[in-house]
């Protein structure tokens, strides 16, 4: 497993640590069970900031560039020939969660908010990093593939960052979750949106967790996570 880096130290002191959201679970591979009830209303736009949320280091800072992915393309490795990936459960998340339906039985959409100064070299770990099958009969996809909604990376507020997601999607701002490790950008919820503040990156308790804030932000309080 590609170690943590930590936000407080340079590259070169990194911690070596492995998050406890990155540890593999029996149930990475499964929606859970408050995600697909039937009875509950989902939010229909999902969006995810990428350092610290999906996966554990800066790309603009502890990155190398040129990155290579390994054969199975579950992992890149950087000139020094450090190795970098998604928290463990993200690949699943990132495949199954748009196959849990919200109110209106349309596939939620994803995609990504963040402020990055590297955007070229994000969006080149996002096509070598592949998500594996879920079911039979998938084959692999780039997760750079599975944001449907749009990736808006770049320096700056995340409240231009959301709105131009919001355009693009037609979604309203009360359906859109907000993941992102940084507690600065829960301006964004000015908007209407509900954000979940993550500290060590996206996991399944998470995304229930952050259901449940959206959830009850919309006055429903049926099925606590």
């Amino acid at each position: 497993m590609p170690r943590k880096l930590s936000k407080q130290s340079s590259f070169t002191s990194a911690a070596s640590t492995t998050p406890s959201s990155a540890v593999a679970t029996s149930s990475a591979s499964q929606i859970p069970q408050s995600l697909t009830d039937p009875t509950l209303p989902l939010p229909k736009l999902v969006v995810f900031d990428l350092d610290y949320t999906l996966w554990p280091f800066w790309v603009d800072t502890h990155v190398t560039p040129p990155l290579k992915p390994n054969a199975a393309h579950s992992l890149a490795t950087d000139r020094h020939g450090e190795e970098y990936t998604f928290y463990s459960d993200v690949p699943h998340i990132l495949q199954l969660l748009p196959r849990a339906l919200s109110d209106s039985s349309t596939p939620i959409k994803l995609g990504v908010a963040s402020r990055t100064h590297a955007p070229g070299l994000a969006r080149d770990l996002l096509k070598m990093l592949h998500l594996p099958p879920t079911r039979e009969g998938d084959k692999p996809r780039k997760a750079l593939d599975v944001f449907d909604a749009g990736m808006e990376i770049y320096p700056g507020s995340k409240i231009r960052h959301i709105e131009l997601l919001q355009k693009r999607t037609g979604v309203e701002f009360e359906d859109i979750l907000f993941f992102d490790d940084e507690s600065r950008n829960q301006e964004t919820e000015s908007l209407g949106i509900t954000m979940r503040l993550v500290r060590d990156g996206v996991c399944w308790a998470e995304i229930e967790k952050g259901v449940q804030d959206w959830r009850r932000r919309r006055g429903v309080r049926k099925g606590s996570v």
